[in-house]
């Protein structure tokens, strides 16, 4: 698999900002990533106020990184002219975390209702990596068949499950530990994750 360089990050209200703050901190301060496109929806506005006690839409990537970054690019969910809206801009992948349910559902029934459902359906069409961090307990089967949906039309469904086997001190490990699989998913392993080592 390729490295990616350019990745788009998209955060739903979904709870788990906590989950956000930390994948956007490991690709800010990756060398391999050169840009980062990033949306966040209006209820993950609320769940972040909630949560992680930062307010407002405007550089809301910046207060969680605690300054600027030059490959960072902050969009409106509803600015559908932007260029991750477009299959000839070249994403190399697309995270979803936490993803929603209701953003689960558009995706997978092709509703491009916003940024973040059209940038995801770019991603499904032009058969890039589209990661779907979905963030719900229990499941009920519209969210069973929706992931269905999902995986089939190309999308890896990646359950925001923290691991415990690396004895985690705190939520923030728990959160990064679990970010350090997403982003070797994708191509870009972290230095220092925790492997496990049955031996």
């Amino acid at each position: 698999m390729t490295e990616p360089t350019n990745i788009t990050l998209a955060v739903t209200g979904a709870s788990g900002s906590i989950y956000a703050a930390e994948i956007l901190r490991a690709v800010a301060a990756d060398p391999r990533v050169t840009k980062i496109n990033f949306v966040a929806s209006d209820s993950a506005l609320r769940v972040f106020a909630e949560e992680l006690h930062l307010s407002g839409r405007n550089d809301l990537a910046e207060k969680l990184l605690g300054a600027p970054s030059p490959k960072l690019q902050q969009h409106a969910e509803t600015d559908i002219a932007a260029n991750i809206a477009s299959g000839s801009y070249p994403t190399d992948a697309m995270i979803i975390l936490p993803c929603s349910m209701g953003t689960l559902a558009s995706i997978a029934n092709g509703l491009a209702q916003n940024l973040i459902h059209r940038a995801a359906d770019v991603c499904l069409k032009e058969n890039r990596p589209l990661i779907l961090c979905i963030r719900e307990t229990p499941f009920n089967r519209i969210h069973i068949r929706n992931m269905q949906l999902a995986s089939d039309a190309g999308a890896t469904i990646f359950p925001a499950i923290p691991t415990l086997y690396n004895h985690p001190q705190s939520t923030q490990e728990m959160a990064r530990n679990f970010v350090n699989r997403v982003l070797a998913h994708i191509g870009l392993p972290q230095p220092n994750a925790y492997q496990w080592q049955p031996d």
